[in-house]
C-alpha cells in the first residue's frame, strides 16, 4: 500500500499545486520521485511527529492541503492532542497517513503495533477515517480525500497486500464496496483484512454457506445505507478488523445499531483482545495468536449460526 500511496500522492501533487507532503523521517527513498519533481513541497520533519502535525496545520491554515506520513502509532497516539486541537478543531484539510497499521510491523514488537488508533481517533469531531483494502483503493481514496477538503485519517497497511480489485471500483467516502457473493451473511472487511474476509467467504462456501463480502473502507462516517439494509433484513453482520475489539469498527457498528434500536445478536466482531502482544514475529503469526485467521473466524460464524 505504501508504494501505491507514494505514486499517487506524487501524481496528485504534480497536478494540484496546493498539496504538501510531510514525513517523519521515513520513506526517504519511497518519495524520491516526489522530491525530484516538487522538492519545494516536501518536508522531512524528523522524529518529531507532534511538531510535524502542528506544521501541517499551519500550512493548511495558509491554504495548502497537507499530508503527514509516518508509522501509524507515531502519527496517531503520539499526536492525539495536536490532531484534536490543531487540525480537527479548526476543521483544516490535513490528512494523517499512518503506514504499517494494525500488526503490519509485528516483527518490531508491540511498540510498533497500532491496535488502538481507530478507537482513539474516531472520538474526535470533524475527522473522517478511511481504511483502504488494496493499492487500488489507496489511489482512489487519496483522490476522494483531496476533493473532500476535510480532516482525514488514512490508515494504510505496509507492503505486499493482495489485490482485491481486478479493476478500479467506484469509490465514495462513506459507501462500502461490494466485492462478491450473496446471502444472509454480510462480511465487512476493514482495510488490510479484506483479503482475509474473502478467505472466510471461501471456507464458508466450501461448507455450503453463502456469504457476501464488502470492503468497509470508511469508518467515519459509517455506511448508513448498508448497515440499515443488514439490520433491517436481520442478516448476520461479521466485522473483521486488524484492530482491538475495544473501540474498533465493530464497536462503532454496535453503537450505531444500539442508537437505532436494532437487535445485535447476529453481529459478530473479530479483532484483537484487550492485551498487548509481546511476541515478535510475522504479521501472520501475530494474527494466529489472536485467532484472526480464516479458519477460526469461519468456524465461529458456523457455531453462531447453529446457536441463534
Amino acid at each position: 500500500m505504501r508504494n501505491a500511496f507514494a505514486e499517487e500522492i506524487t501524481t496528485l501533487a504534480q497536478t494540484y499545486s496546493d498539496i504538501v507532503l510531510l514525513a517523519g523521517d521515513i520513506g526517504n527513498r519511497l518519495f524520491d520521485r516526489y522530491k525530484e519533481s516538487i522538492p519545494e513541497r516536501f518536508y522531512n520533519c524528523g522524529v518529531a511527529e507532534a511538531n510535524m502535525t502542528g506544521v501541517a496545520s499551519g500550512l493548511a491554515t495558509n491554504g495548502l492541503k497537507a499530508f503527514t506520513y509516518t508509522i501509524t502509532p507515531f502519527n496517531t497516539c503520539r499526536c492525539f492532542e495536536q490532531i484534536r486541537l490543531d487540525i480537527c478543531y479548526p476543521n483544516l484539510p490535513v490528512t494523517i497517513v499512518g503506514t504499517g497499521s494494525g500488526l503490519s510491523y509485528a516483527g518490531l514488537g508491540a511498540t510498533h503495533h497500532s491496535m488502538e488508533d481507530i478507537g482513539i481517533l474516531r472520538t474526535i469531531p470533524n475527522l473522517q477515517i478511511i481504511c483502504p483494502a488494496d493499492q487500488s483503493e489507496v489511489r482512489l481514496s487519496l483522490r476522494a480525500i483531496y476533493e473532500s477538503n476535510k480532516p482525514t485519517y488514512l490508515r494504510l497497511g505496509k507492503k505486499g497486500e493482495p489485490k482485491v480489485h481486478d479493476n478500479d471500483p467506484e469509490f465514495k467516502i462513506g459507501q462500502a464496496i461490494k466485492l462478491w457473493g450473496s446471502g444472509n451473511i454480510k462480511i465487512l472487511g476493514v482495510g488490510n483484512t479484506v483479503d482475509l474476509s474473502i478467505r472466510c467467504h471461501n471456507l464458508l462456501k466450501n461448507k455450503g454457506v453463502d456469504s457476501e463480502v464488502f470492503s468497509f473502507h470508511t469508518i467515519k462516517p459509517l455506511d448508513d445505507n448498508l448497515l440499515n439494509q443488514i439490520f433491517n433484513e436481520n442478516c448476520y453482520c461479521i466485522v473483521v478488523e486488524e484492530h482491538g475489539l475495544i473501540g474498533g469498527v465493530g464497536s462503532a457498528i454496535l453503537e450505531w445499531a444500539n442508537d437505532r434500536g436494532f437487535e445485535t445478536n447476529k453481529l459478530m466482531r473479530f479483532g484483537g483482545p484487550d492485551r498487548f502482544l509481546s511476541a515478535v514475529g510475522s504479521q501472520e503469526s501475530a494474527r494466529d495468536e489472536i485467532g484472526l485467521n480464516a479458519e477460526s473466524i469461519s468456524s465461529k460464524i458456523l457455531n453462531r449460526m447453529r446457536s441463534v
